[in-house]
């Protein structure tokens, strides 16, 4: 019982992880279509200027990592695993909660972000502003799959790994097999050394 509940358990961290994989591998299309379309443009690389293409791009392969890395924690149960796996989970939270912090509280919050070249970070507000509806339901999910990554990954860290009991270790049945082991030992019969020289017995038979 406890072993089918463990891999449930694995199967969905599994797959809610997979949210994070799928909006990191948008991500990085995206970001790969600006430069596309800065290149054919400029006929130039992107310079340091265009902070929002990059970032697009580290944040979506950093969502990919930690992503196959959650899959890796997930299949071997591991404690130290699963721990480094929420800790990253985590810290992305945080940075997402204090982003969404700075636009909700703060009115002017677009002049704490460095001016963007391209200016894909302006197209990007503006459908934001358009769809607002959809954005947020996209927002909700993707906060929803990291909850249940950290959720679902603490009962996995307290449930340990699977010690597969059908596979156990032999030393468990050692001490019982002892005593039959004893009963079983039988002392050779003594044989004497052959080159030794041959005594006569002390009676003389007559």
């Amino acid at each position: 019982m406890g072993r089918m509940v463990r891999t449930c358990l694995q199967s969905v961290l599994k797959l809610v992880n997979s949210v994070a994989a799928f909006v990191g591998v948008g991500l990085i299309l995206y970001s790969l279509w600006m430069i596309n379309v800065w290149f054919r443009q400029t006929h130039a690389f992107p310079t340091a200027g265009a902070w929002f293409i990059y970032t697009s791009f580290g944040l979506g392969v950093s969502l990919c990592l930690i992503t196959w890395f959650g899959h890796i924690a997930a299949e071997t149960a591991n404690g130290h695993g699963l721990a480094c796996y929420m800790a990253l989970v985590f810290l992305l939270v945080m940075l997402e909660a204090a982003v969404a912090a700075d636009v909700i509280l703060n009115r002017d919050w677009e002049e704490d972000f460095p001016e963007d070249q391209t200016g894909r970070f302006n197209e990007f507000k503006n459908f934001i502003r358009s769809n607002d509806e959809l954005c947020r339901w996209i927002g909700s999910v993707i906060v929803a799959a990291q909850a249940m990554s950290l959720f679902l990954g603490m009962i996995l860290r307290a449930l340990g790994p699977d010690s597969r009991d059908g596979c156990d270790s032999d030393d468990e049945y050692i001490p019982a097999r002892l005593p039959l082991l004893r009963d079983r030992v039988q002392h050779a019969p003594y044989v004497g050394d052959p080159s030794a020289p041959y005594q006569k017995d002390s009676w003389n038979v007559r």
